[in-house]
């Protein structure tokens, strides 16, 4: 498959950053997008509307659908699948990109922030994928890709920041049971990380985040590195955790300096790299 024409993406926090740049690619090979998301008006923080991106998806060459819903609301999720689905006729691929950070140790974690991510993170990726299911069971190559990092047992992962990485790690965990559970009927399941720090939103309102910005990547890596993924054959592309520049190494890709938000400068490797 060379492209993703004609395909139906539900791409779960798309109004920016990863989850956008993905939508925007799929758009240029005139792909269908659902945007799903909580922002339906601007936010005085966060760039970005599922309405102003559906505007730019279209303008790519894509078909949008703007869905407002909080993934941790099965109803509000729920209609926004719906709304999918009558409006493109299925779904063919689901992106789990939407998810909550906080960094901060056991007792620096409000449980709120707690209830947060692993609402958004553990529940809202289960709950996507169980609600996209029936439909994906239908598509001729039907793919799932969860935005989250390989599994690694180390405790330096789990010390800095507990609640975050068991939030993640639960994305990733949600990979590994439905590549098998799905795998008989053709359902492609794969985690995706990048190698270093990703410039989004997220990452400049950490405290400290604007310093990092120098040495991390455009979304555009990860978006380019989905788009090799969901374009390969779902029954032979199953279980795998990629890592988003070894996809492109692996597509011939060389120059990765179109990718820096400042070429030259020392790269921040990624939290769980």
């Amino acid at each position: 498959m060379a492209d993703l024409r004609g395909k139906t993406l539900f791409i779960t926090g798309s109004s920016r950053g990863i989850g956008k740049a993905i939508a925007l690619r799929a758009a240029a090979d005139g792909a269908n997008i659902a945007v799903v998301g909580k922002t339906a008006v601007p936010h005085s923080k966060l760039p970005g509307t599922v309405h102003s991106t559906a505007q730019e998806i279209q303008a790519a060459g894509g078909q949008a659908v703007a869905c407002v819903a909080d993934i941790r609301f099965e109803e509000q999720l729920a209609s926004a699948v719906e709304q999918t689905v009558q409006t493109f006729g299925g779904i063919d691929i689901l992106v789990n990109n939407a998810s909550a950070i906080f960094l901060a140790g056991t007792g620096e974690t409000p449980m709120k922030r707690f209830d947060l991510m692993h609402g958004v993170n553990a529940r809202g990726t289960f709950l996507a994928s169980q609600l996209c299911l029936p439909h994906l069971l239908s598509a001729p190559n039907p793919h799932i890709l969860t935005i989250s990092p390989p599994l690694n047992m180390e405790p330096r992962w789990f010390a800095a920041s507990m609640a975050y990485t068991m939030s993640k790690f639960a994305m990733s965990m949600c990979v590994l049971g439905m590549s098998e559970e799905f795998r008989e009927q053709g359902v492609a399941v794969n985690g995706l990380w990048p190698k270093t720090l990703i410039a989004t939103s997220a990452v400049h309102n950490l405290p400290g985040g604007e310093m990092l910005v120098p040495g991390a990547r455009k979304p555009e890596i990860m978006a380019a590195a989905a788009h090799a993924i969901l374009t390969r054959n779902s029954r032979q592309c199953t279980a795998h955790f990629f890592i988003d520049e070894e996809v492109l190494r692996e597509e011939g890709v060389q120059d990765f300096d179109q990718y820096a938000i400042s070429p030259g400068t020392t790269l921040v490797p990624d939290f769980f790299i």
